[in-house]
């Protein structure tokens, strides 16, 4: 399934509800989760995604460690998308940023302001 665009503007605030975390690909070996582009360890962020009275927690993965985030903090999030995924009768919805760095950080020469 085609990964679906996700406008950050339209959010009225981004926190970091849960710390970045490597994500394990192998509990057993403990065996971190790789992207298969980069080479980086993959890390998931627990965002809130505020949007006026509402707000919902979505699991973020990002390739490379987010430096400087932490929780409660207010973010910027770079080119985030939705893929809906389905494997042996279970469905959802995987949420991946190209970037989340803290609000404040400047954004990295040549990538653009960032949603």
């Amino acid at each position: 399934m085609a990964s679906l665009p996700i406008d950050t503007a339209k959010f009225t605030g981004i926190i970091c509800a849960v710390p970045p975390a490597p994500r394990v690909a192998n509990r057993e070996t403990g065996q971190l989760r790789v992207d298969r582009e980069t080479g980086k360890t993959m890390y998931q962020v627990g965002l809130c995604l505020m949007a006026g009275a509402s707000a919902d927690v979505v699991n973020v993965s990002v390739a490379g460690e987010p430096a400087g985030v932490q929780l409660g903090m207010p973010v910027a999030v770079r080119d985030l998308v939705a893929t809906p995924w389905e494997n042996d009768g279970r469905h959802g919805v995987a949420f991946r940023a190209a970037e989340i760095r803290p609000l404040n950080a400047p954004a990295p020469a040549g990538k653009g302001a960032g949603q």
